[in-house]
């Protein structure tokens, strides 16, 4: 049986106007249309593409309706195109091969992107989580090239909104604007001296809260996220004794004896075992802050970025 327009069939007809996305056929029933050109039968061409045949009679019916003409006469024999469906045929096949040019370069775009990762992390969770964190990335995309930007929380930012880096982990009260975060995990504060520190010596041996804020101490540079939360937890701190830019120098100065510290716990296991470092109880504060990914807004984090954030917070 042949039809000239499917209008005269089903009293319908394609309505002329609204976007591109109403007026032309979407890309899986464009393939079943070559699939049918192909194969000659409308039942070969849904197993083809893994449909029932229901479901791609439904959809060249569909874009017969959208089209206002009649594509394909069935029959028992198979399914035959009709002139009107050659010719549609053709422009499908021109459009299928542009979605398929479409699909490679983004795929491209993709292999690019997967290709590396650039991550700025805090000092804290640089040197003693990030690196078994990457370890197991490793095994996920042993092709991904890995670079890393160690600085304080304020630095870290900064590269994250500068497009800088992919992927960011601060230690900081708060997260600076223009920055979405996600928790990964909370870290604890610790009072340390060196043994022979007058603190480590008292009978007593914790300090108040008034005290620590009152008392120079061996600290990170301004920026850093032990310093932020310190500072916010206590109200305020006394002038530093000693600013220095990372912690296996606080760490140091600390055993030398040369004042107090406060460190995150994950950066003091060798030294608390070893008593070269010991530590001094706080009353009064609660010194703890929670570690978190950041990304600027509206972007969150994809291919390799995302699987790391995905094994942060396995």
């Amino acid at each position: 049986m042949s039809r000239d327009a499917v209008g005269r069939d089903e009293g319908t007809s394609a309505v002329p106007g609204g976007g591109l996305a109403h007026r032309v056929p979407e890309l899986g029933a464009l393939e079943l249309l070559l699939a049918v050109a192909r194969l000659g039968s409308l039942g070969r061409a849904a197993r083809e593409l893994g449909i029932t045949q229901p479901a791609a009679s439904s959809r060249i019916r569909s874009m017969e309706r959208q089209l206002g003409v009649a594509l394909v006469d069935r029959s028992p024999r198979g399914s035959r195109l009709t002139d009107a469906g050659a010719l549609v045929t053709d422009w499908a096949r021109r459009v299928v091969e542009a979605a398929e040019a479409f699909d490679a370069g983004a795929q491209a775009l993709r292999d690019r992107r997967d290709s590396r990762l650039r991550v700025a992390a805090s000092m804290t969770i640089a040197e003693y989580l990030l690196p078994g964190w990457l370890i197991a990335l490793r095994g996920q995309r042993p092709d991904t090239a890995v670079s890393l930007i160690a600085g304080n929380s304020t630095v870290v930012a900064e590269r994250v909104l500068s497009g800088e880096a992919d992927l960011g982990f601060v230690e900081g009260v708060s997260v600076a604007g223009g920055l979405d975060s996600v928790v990964i995990a909370h870290d604890r504060l610790i009072v340390v001296t060196a043994p022979g520190h007058a603190w480590a010596r008292r009978r007593t041996l914790s300090v108040t809260a008034g005290e620590l804020g009152a008392t120079p101490l061996i600290l990170r540079e301004k920026g850093s996220g032990t310093r932020q939360v310190l500072d916010e937890a206590l109200g305020g701190l006394a002038r530093p004794l000693i600013e220095l830019s990372s912690t296996t120098a606080v760490k140091a100065s600390a055993a030398s004896g040369a004042g107090p510290a406060v460190l995150s716990e994950l950066a003091l296991g060798e030294e608390l075992s070893a008593r070269r470092l010991v530590e001094i109880p706080v009353e009064g504060v609660r010194l703890s802050r929670a570690l978190r990914a950041v990304w600027p807004v509206g972007h969150r984090p994809a291919g390799p970025a995302r699987d790391l954030l995905a094994l942060t917070r396995s």
